[in-house]
């Protein structure tokens, strides 16, 4: 039987919405996982870095492109075992800089995605996709990466419909 594992990184504290500042609690990108867990019988995993960026927004954004930069590959809390169960990996993420959080790196590259299906999902306030899905190709030599679907930060809440008609359309539902 094909499993599903959601593996996601996403991002509290400070955040920027529409153009402006606002304390959250729980990050868009998970805010859209628990969403998706709600439509699919799936696993989740949330991608954690062992020394989080700042809470505050502009710092966090200076860290970001800081280590996007030096390529880093943060250290992360924890890592899954194996991915050799699952058949397709949605991978959801804030865009960072155009792409994928470092952190999002270090987590694809600790494993071989060959024959996996990858659905990545990117919460944005207006950059949508970036070169995310060019990166996660490269990342994921012999995966089949299919075209992801872009979310407003903002909006996460209100992103059943959207997500629902793409896990559809991928055959997850």
């Amino acid at each position: 039987m094909a499993k599903t594992l959601i593996a996601f990184f996403s991002r509290a504290d400070e955040n920027y919405f529409s153009g402006a500042m606002r304390y959250v609690k729980v990050g868009n990108t998970e805010i859209v996982a628990s969403i998706m867990k709600e439509l699919i019988p799936a696993d989740a995993f949330k991608i954690e870095m062992k020394e989080p960026y700042s809470p505050v927004y502009m710092t966090c954004i200076e860290e970001a492109k800081r280590d996007l930069r030096a390529k880093a590959r943060p250290e992360l809390v924890s890592m899954p075992e194996s991915i050799d169960e699952y058949d397709t990996i949605i991978l959801a993420y804030p865009n960072y800089w155009g792409t994928i959080p470092m952190a999002v790196f270090t987590f694809l590259e600790a494993f071989d995605f060959t024959g996996k299906t990858v659905l990545p999902l990117c919460t944005n306030e207006g950059s949508g996709m970036g070169g995310s899905e060019r990166d996660i190709r490269k990342t994921c030599p012999g995966a089949d990466v299919k075209n992801g679907l872009p979310i407003t930060g903002s909006q996460a809440a209100n992103s059943k419909a959207s997500v629902h008609k793409w896990l559809s359309a991928n055959g997850l539902l």
